[in-house]
């Protein structure tokens, strides 16, 4: 009797103590403005979260937490097969999409610098502008931030065009900012992805896990797509595509992670062969009680249209090593 009470005891401490852990990795998306603190909180509750024992306790917990607007990084839920299914999982409780979660004014410091993952960007573009191509669509552009930050790399030409594509709010306030920041007038926006045809060179940048469909299927409808695709910081499985849920603060989206060999065989039957490729551990990925889902890294390709002949003699790093959470 006297074990039997002994063991019961146990069992209340230890739940207790699970209850603890999980609500630290709660909490830990509190203080996630607090910077070394709350990365750290993060990193420990996100390894609890994954003992035995702890899932059932901790996901209710942690999915009320999810649920509120924060600031200072990123957060993940769930796994989900399709867009529509983690569109139809997102909580009311903040927007669900860019378009209407006041992200206009998003990204404004990366205009005065970039990231490590950007170089093999900034290494393509500059072989291709050398080459003579001049027309550039930025899919998923946000307000610029690629044309300005690489300014400071690159030599634009007088004769370049840097066509923007994004949600509606951010076309607008990117339209206005290029008012007084672009006195070249290179840098225009767009709101239909369709405008990407005829031009020479598409390039993406930490965009195509946001949108509700796929870069195939976008140069698919095109009647003259781009001789030159450039992807760079997207997340990619190895084996596997799924969705998750990603809060920003001031959203939930549904956010993709294609898997690797589907991707790269959908863009070889447009046409497409793989010049260049780089995975970078700026940002890695990681969905609390998924752990199949984790990702160490994002990944970047150059794709050009087979037939195609370019002049560069070397190519970008292949490897890209950092140590930040994405």
């Amino acid at each position: 009797m006297e074990q039997a009470e002994d063991l019961h005891v146990l069992e209340i401490r230890v739940n207790a103590l699970c209850m603890a852990l999980i609500q630290s990795r709660a909490r830990s998306m509190e203080y996630a403005n607090n910077g070394w603190l709350g990365a750290k909180l993060r990193h420990i509750a996100n390894e609890a979260a994954e003992l035995p024992g702890l899932k059932l306790l901790g996901k209710p917990v942690y999915l009320r937490m999810f649920r509120r607007p924060y600031h200072g990084g990123n957060s993940y839920f769930g796994r989900y097969s399709s867009y529509p299914e983690a569109k139809a999982a997102t909580p009311p409780s903040l927007p669900s999409t860019y378009a209407y979660a006041g992200t206009s004014d998003m990204y404004r410091d990366q205009h005065q610098r970039i990231r490590v993952s950007d170089y093999p960007l900034v290494y393509w573009l500059t072989t291709l502008l050398a080459q003579g191509q001049r027309r550039i669509f930025d899919l998923g552009g946000h307000n610029g931030v690629s044309y300005y930050g690489f300014k400071r790399y690159l030599q634009y030409p007088a004769d370049m065009q840097w066509l923007v594509h994004d949600v509606p709010d951010v076309v607008e306030a990117g339209r206005e900012w290029a008012k007084e920041h672009d006195p070249e007038r290179r840098l225009a926006f767009t709101n239909s992805r369709l405008d990407a045809d005829g031009h020479e060179v598409l390039l993406t940048s930490g965009a195509l896990q946001y949108l509700d469909f796929t870069l195939p299927e976008l140069l698919r409808e095109l009647p003259d797509p781009p001789t030159h695709v450039l992807v760079n910081l997207v997340p990619m499985h190895p084996t596997q595509g799924y969705f998750t849920l990603q809060n920003i603060g001031r959203a939930i989206l549904p956010y993709r992670v294609s898997a690797i060999p589907e991707f790269t065989s959908a863009m070889e039957a447009l046409g497409y062969e793989v010049k260049d490729k780089w995975h970078s551990a700026e940002r890695y990925l990681r969905v609390p009680f998924e752990p199949s889902c984790r990702i160490d890294g994002y990944e970047g390709f150059y794709f050009r249209k087979k037939g195609t002949s370019v002049r560069a003699a070397a190519t970008s790093d292949p490897t890209i090593q950092t140590d930040a959470a994405g």
